[in-house]
């Protein structure tokens, strides 16, 4: 199977049994991480209730708190470049986690919720269906395993593992075999957690006579899980673009009848709209894209809240500063 509908099976498998949020294509240190699992800490419920978005980093980093209002460019530091500062104002707002005020011409800023801790564990996956065209999955496993940012890294396939593959993957990598068709999944070898709270190293090439590395701090990677979460939370791993093409459908992996994923009933399997679909296909019948709603499913198949408490309160501020 392509790597692209096995992800997608993939995601809805793991997402089927997970307590927390499952996201796709998220980049880390140095790579981009095939799906990320969020596991949830003891206030996930007050993260959900602040916004279904991604909040930005720098307003999280920010001075600005919960308590008095301060004047937005005071709450970053010096060296924060004011344009970067005010695009990160402007989406806090946007989503509700910051409100403002105007005094004397100049906007004040405060959170409207204190931001929560929230995450409690981050689960990589890297998905290989074809062990027999590795490409750069050895380097990709090392630099997980070498920067620790995640407290478990699996590998997923749907190739027979054999012992030369268990040689070249790192020990510490779990290893499962997964079928798209109908859902089963065979654990290989379990992972072994990751040190996520001690300093890692950052692998960023390899050449023949030498490795390049950076040394990333323990301070420097709780900020990266973060910022890897955050995103997370607000992209989820649904695609967003369906095939304009009436052998096209919603419908999902055979093993859950999942919506809002791009089936094509002329190829018989999920399919990657932007690589397979078009004129070059062969079942290729021009019409309108299915009707979707991606985010409707998944909240319904997961812990994530696209109206929280937050959005409302906000959206009802809203309504009355229209009123007036």
């Amino acid at each position: 199977m392509r790597e692209y509908p096995f992800e997608l099976a993939m995601c809805a498998a793991v997402e089927a049994e997970s307590p927390g949020i499952v996201a796709r294509q998220l980049g880390s240190h140095t790579r981009i991480v095939d799906v990320v699992e969020v596991l949830p800490g003891s206030e996930f419920d007050d993260r959900t209730a602040i916004t279904p978005e991604s909040i930005p980093d720098l307003a999280i980093e920010s001075d600005v708190g919960v308590g008095r209002a301060r004047y937005w460019k005071d709450a970053f530091g010096s060296d924060i470049d004011p344009d970067r500062a005010r695009s990160a104002v402007d989406r806090a707002l946007k989503i509700g986690f910051f409100e403002a005020e105007r005094r004397n011409g100049r906007e004040y800023v405060r959170q409207t919720a204190r931001y929560p801790e929230w995450v409690g564990g981050l689960r990589a996956f890297e998905n290989k269906p074809d062990l027999d065209r590795p490409g750069d999955l050895e380097l990709q496993l090392r630099k997980d395993v070498s920067l620790s940012l995640f407290d478990e890294v699996v590998l997923v396939t749907d190739s027979y593992v054999t012992g030369a593959h268990l040689n070249r993957i790192p020990d510490a990598v779990g290893i499962h075999r997964f079928d798209a068709e109908t859902g089963d999944v065979e654990i290989v070898r379990e992972p072994i957690p990751l040190p996520t709270d001690e300093p890692g190293i950052a692998v960023l090439d390899e050449h023949v006579a030498r490795v390049d590395i950076e040394p990333v701090t323990a301070a420097e990677k709780s900020r990266l899980r973060r910022r890897i979460a955050e995103r997370a939370y607000g992209k989820g791993w649904r695609p967003d673009s369906f095939p304009a093409c009436a052998k096209a459908s919603t419908r999902g992996p055979e093993f859950r009848e999942e919506g809002a994923l791009p089936y094509c009933a002329w190829k018989g399997r999920l399919v990657d709209p932007a690589r397979e679909c078009g004129p070059d296909c062969g079942g290729y019948d021009p019409a309108d894209p299915p009707q979707a709603n991606p985010e409707a499913v998944r909240a319904e198949r997961s812990a994530w809240e696209p109206d929280p408490d937050g959005e409302r309160r906000r959206q009802a501020g809203l309504d009355r500063f229209g009123e007036e």
